[in-house]
């Protein structure tokens, strides 16, 4: 016990003894944990989060490598939750994490009991998925915090934290409004989301093993403030 307290000494010192107690009772679940959500998850453990779920259904691809925190040439065609298990329980062995290898969709995701948790974080990049669970989440006691897209951005400076319907310049939070009036079905309530207003263009060639219709360029700077920027506003929360 004394190591694991060890760990967080520094956390501690600046947080204090309550604040740490609070952290460590709070149940998270992160759906995607590609190069944003890999990167919230690894904070939240370092900062003494200890019952997380992740939720992915993908394997690790050659071409994750370049922002995924558990994405190396050795953990290739392994499955993505498995892999960030294996990385977060290195960090701390006493955690309790539950990796499941799923898609949240209309079909799974009265399974995932979100109600449940303390804390939904929402790294999904489908439109409809994302909106589902956005619906779903602001239904809950949860706090809900979402991440806008984070594709075709190089400029740390220009990542900001507001309420979804103040994002401005993202393509995905616009098309996010968009079908929420066409089905006249809106978030219950407010939430925070992370997001950038910079939009590139890509200029290279798509070379990618990903099943997915559109792929952007990607960099693990942007991606993982993100995550960490995600991450902090469980943290903020949690030792109010």
């Amino acid at each position: 016990m004394m190591g694991i307290q060890a760990i967080f000494r520094r956390s501690e010192l600046l947080l204090g003894d309550e604040a740490m107690n609070r952290i460590a009772e709070k149940r998270v679940i992160i759906f995607g944990v590609g190069g944003v959500g890999s990167w919230c998850a690894e904070s939240l453990v370092r900062s003494g989060i200890s019952h997380l779920t992740i939720v992915d259904s993908d394997r690790v691809c050659i071409t994750n490598i370049n922002r995924q925190l558990m994405a190396t040439s050795k953990t290739v065609g392994q499955v993505k939750v498995d892999a960030l298990k294996e990385r977060l329980l290195s960090i701390n062995p006493s955690a309790e994490i539950n990796a499941l290898q799923q898609v949240f969709t209309a079909e799974t995701a009265e399974s995932f009991d979100i109600g449940s948790y303390d804390y939904i974080i929402d790294a999904i990049d489908s439109l409809k998925d994302k909106t589902l669970l956005i619906l779903m989440a602001t239904q809950t006691q949860a706090k809900f915090f979402s991440s806008m897209g984070a594709a075709l951005k190089l400029d740390p400076t220009r990542i900001k934290i507001t309420e979804f319907w103040k994002v401005q310049g993202d393509p995905l939070a616009r098309a996010l409004r968009k079908r929420f009036k066409r089905d006249g079905q809106y978030p219950k309530r407010k939430f925070q989301c992370v997001y950038s207003d910079e939009l590139l263009e890509n200029k290279g060639h798509d070379a990618t093993c990903s099943s997915k219709a559109q792929i952007n360029g990607t960099l693990v700077h942007v991606t993982a403030i993100f995550g960490f920027m995600l991450a902090g506003l469980v943290v903020q929360d949690a030792i109010k």
